[in-house]
């Protein structure tokens, strides 16, 4: 079985995604493909400088602050590197899985949902927690201002709408305990896969 684990940006994936590997639940991250896929495939490479317009590389690897500053300013621009990007993410995503040996995997995507990866996968976990935590978050972690986390926020479908198309929802504030419900999730899909077999 495939799980997709997706929510907003701060929200804390990688943090529930962690607790899935301890349990031996191999994770694919996107995000991490994402950027090896950017600064490593020339094709990539190449159609990523005719959509900003102008050459990201000029200093060997992507400019990601500049691609961040063109691309959330500008929904149509952000739309265009995705569609580039997203079906090699897949691609690899599908090889990954063959070479990996457990009851289930995950593969962690901002964007699951919208970039269609969610057809990838058997069942969707969001993780969601309050704007302000997940605010402070990503600018203590990212370095970023107050206005470029709202403008990453604001290109992401809302958490109410992740959760109407998700099969679990884990709310991880400062005042939940994630575990717990990591621990339910991972039982419930182990004995599904004992179904399947």
């Amino acid at each position: 079985m495939k799980i997709g684990v997706t929510g907003g940006i701060g929200s804390g994936k990688t943090s529930v995604c962690r607790v899935f590997n301890v349990l031996g639940i191999p994770v694919f991250s996107a995000d991490t493909a994402g950027r090896k896929i950017m600064d490593s495939d020339n094709d990539i490479i190449e159609k990523v400088k005719v959509i900003a317009g102008k050459n990201l590389y000029s200093s060997g690897t992507l400019d990601r602050i500049e691609l961040a500053r063109l691309i959330f300013n500008d929904a149509d621009l952000l739309k265009e590197i995705n569609k580039v990007v997203h079906p090699v993410i897949f691609e690899n995503f599908k090889v990954w899985v063959k070479s990996v040996s457990a009851p289930y995997s995950i593969m962690e995507a901002a964007i699951l949902i919208e970039s269609g990866g969610a057809a990838l996968v058997d069942k969707i976990v969001t993780v969601v927690a309050p704007v302000e935590e997940r605010v402070e978050r990503v600018m203590r972690r990212n370095n970023l201002t107050r206005e470029q986390v709202f403008d990453r926020i604001k290109n992401q479908m809302t958490d109410e709408e992740k959760i109407r198309q998700s099969d679990y929802v884990i709310y991880n504030s400062e005042h939940e305990m994630i575990i717990p419900d990591i621990l339910k999730i991972h039982e419930e899909i182990l004995s599904l896969t004992k179904i399947d077999l």
